[in-house]
C-alpha cells in the first residue's frame, strides 16, 4: 500500500505524489512568539515532526520550512507592557520555543524564516496583487479583494455569500467587502513600521506565509501543515493571494491539518485561559510520555487533555522500556544467529503492519498498537529464554537482538525511544554542569587568594576521578 494522505482541499484521502521525484517540500505555520507555547501549540509541531520522520523513513529527502511571526499585535502589546522592543520579546520566546520543542524531540526544521527578515518580498507581493487588480489601497492600508478570486472558500468549503467575518478578520467599514483582508497595515504610533509604496506600515497576518513559502518552496510545493483552526481564514486567504499572485498556478498540493487539544471538550487556547504551557507539563511528566500522549490519537482527531491520560501514556511507555531494558542485557551473538527463528518473521510482519498504518494518513494510534503487539511477542520469547540454558539458545538470543533493533527503529520513526536515551544521559549532563559550577567557585576562591578552599575543591574532585588542568586559557577537566 502506497502512502495516502487526507487532503483538506479535496476532503478525501489521496495517493501522495510528490512534485519532484524523491523529494518532499513542506511548510508548517509556526508560532507567534509572545508567550511560552502551550500543549495545544505543541501538537502540530509534534505531528508534523512525525510526518517528516516517516517520509524520511520511506526514503524521501525532505525540506522543512517553518516560520516565526515575529511582528504581530500580541507581540507589540507585550513589548509595550514590558518596556522592551518587539524584537526582544520575539527573540526571548523563540528561544523558549526551541527549548520546549527540543525537549519533546521535535527535529529542527531546515529553515526558520522570520517575517521581519522578509519585508521586501512581502511588499513586492502586495504591490503585484494591487497591479493585477486583486488588492486596493485605503489611506495607507492595502486590502485583498476577496470577490476577485472566484475559488475563494475552496479549502474551508464555505460559500462566499454565506461567509461572515471570522474572529481574526478585521472589521473596517471602509472595505469594499466585509471579508476583504489586510495585506498591509498603515503605521500606528509606537509600533514597528517599514517604508512601503503606501507609506510606513507593517504586513498583515496572512501575506507573510505566502511570501515566505513561495520564496523558499515555489508554487506547487507538496505539503502545507498547521492546526485545523488555521483552515479559515488564514489558509483560505493564503490560497487566494498566492494563486492570484502566481497567475493561477497551484499553491500547495496537499493541505494537512491536525485537530485541537481540548479540555472538557473545549479548545485549549490562551484566549480562553484554559491552557497548560509545555514547560508546566514537562515539570510533572517526562518528555517521552508527553510526546506519546500527543501521538496516541490520530492527528486529525481532537485530543482531550487530562492528567489521567498522561499517566496512562507514562505507563504505556514503561511497558516498552521494561522490554528494552531486558533486551539490553542479552549477550552478543553472531549476526546470523536465529535467522530461521519465528521471531525474525514477526520482525518483518510488524514492520509491514507499521507501514500499512502509517501509509493510511499517518495513523500513529494504529502503528503504536502494532508495536504493543510486538512487545508482547518479545516478552513471550524473553520468558521462554529465562527457562532455558542461554548457551544453548543462541538462535533465540539472535532473534531477540534483531527484534530490539526493529522496535527501536520503528519507535524512533515516532520519535519516542530516542527521548528515553536523552533522559538516560541526563545524569552525565547534570554531572558536567555540577563540575563546571565547582570550577567557577574554585576560580572565585583563587581570585580571593583563598588557596586552601580552592585546593580542597581540586583535591575533592580528584578523589572522585575528575582531574583539573589549569592553563592561561582557563581550566578544563577530564576523567582519570
Amino acid at each position: 500500500m502506497s502512502l495516502r494522505v487526507y487532503n483538506t482541499l479535496s476532503k478525501k484521502k489521496e495517493e501522495f505524489v510528490v512534485r519532484d521525484e524523491g523529494k518532499v517540500s513542506m511548510y508548517v505555520c509556526g508560532v507567534t512568539p509572545y508567550n511560552y507555547p502551550h500543549l495545544g501549540n505543541a501538537r502540530p509541531f509534534v505531528v508534523f515532526d512525525v510526518v517528516r520522520r516517516y517520509l524520511e523513513y520511506l526514503g524521501y529527502e525532505t525540506y522543512h520550512v517553518q516560520n516565526f511571526t515575529d511582528v504581530d499585535d500580541k507581540i507589540i502589546k507585550r513589548s509595550q507592557e514590558e518596556g522592551k522592543t518587539a524584537k526582544e520579546i520575539a527573540d526571548s520566546y523563540i528561544k523558549a520555543y526551541f527549548e520546549d520543542m527540543d525537549r519533546l524531540g521535535v527535529k529542527r526544521a531546515h529553515f526558520y524564516p522570520r517575517v521581519t527578515d522578509h519585508i521586501p518580498e512581502i511588499i513586492e507581493m502586495v504591490k503585484t496583487l494591487v497591479e493585477k487588480g486583486y488588492a486596493y489601497e485605503l489611506e495607507g492600508d492595502v486590502y485583498y479583494s476577496v470577490g476577485k478570486f472566484p475559488d475563494y472558500g475552496k479549502l474551508s468549503g464555505r460559500d462566499l455569500d454565506e461567509l461572515k467575518a471570522g474572529a481574526r478578520v478585521e472589521v473596517d467599514v471602509r472595505k469594499r467587502n466585509p471579508l476583504d483582508f489586510a495585506l498591509w497595515k498603515r503605521a500606528k504610533e509606537g509600533e514597528p513600521a517599514w517604508d512601503s509604496p503606501w507609506g510606513p506600515g507593517r504586513p498583515g497576518w496572512h501575506i507573510e506565509c505566502s511570501a515566505m513559502s513561495l520564496k523558499y518552496l515555489k508554487p506547487g510545493f507538496d505539503i502545507h501543515g498547521g492546526g485545523s483552526d488555521l483552515i479559515f481564514p488564514h489558509h483560505e486567504n493564503e490560497i487566494a493571494q498566492s494563486e492570484a499572485y502566481a497567475d493561477g498556478k497551484q499553491f500547495v498540493r496537499y493541505w494537512l491539518h491536525n485537530g485541537f487539544i481540548t479540555i472538557d471538550q473545549e479548545k485549549m487556547s490562551k484566549s480562553l485561559g484554559n491552557f497548560f504551557t509545555v514547560r508546566e507539563i514537562l515539570a510533572k511528566y517526562p518528555p517521552d510520555a508527553v510526546r506519546f500522549f500527543l501521538i496516541s490519537t490520530h492527528y486529525r482527531s481532537p485530543l482531550d487533555f487530562s492528567e489521567e491520560r498522561l499517566e496512562e501514556a507514562k505507563r504505556s511507555l514503561e511497558r516498552f522500556y521494561t522490554a528494552l531494558d531486558q533486551l539490553d542485557k542479552l549477550p552478543e551473538v553472531s549476526d546470523h544467529a536465529g535467522q530461521d527463528h519465528p521471531l525474525r518473521l514477526e520482525c518483518r510482519r510488524v514492520e509491514e503492519r507499521f507501514k500499512e498504518a502509517m501509509n493510511d494518513d499517518f495513523n500513529t494510534a494504529l502503528a503504536l498498537g502494532h508495536l504493543f503487539e510486538f512487545v508482547r511477542e518479545i516478552n513471550r520469547n524473553l520468558q521462554d529464554l529465562r527457562q532455558k540454558n542461554m548457551e544453548e539458545e543462541e538462535g533465540t538470543i539472535g532473534a531477540l537482538r534483531a527484534a530490539k533493533e526493529t522496535l527501536l527503529r520503528l519507535g524512533n520513526v515516532l520519535g519516542i525511544f530516542e527521548l528515553r536515551n536523552k533522559e538516560m544521559n541526563k545524569g552525565d549532563e547534570l554531572e558536567a554542569k555540577l563540575i563546571d559550577l565547582l570550577i567557577e567557585l574554585r576560580q572565585e576562591f583563587r581570585k580571593k587568594k583563598d588557596w586552601a578552599t580552592a585546593d580542597r575543591i581540586r583535591d575533592g574532585l580528584k578523589e572522585l576521578g575528575i582531574v583539573l588542568e589549569d592553563s592561561p586559557e582557563g581550566t578544563i577537566w577530564r576523567r582519570k
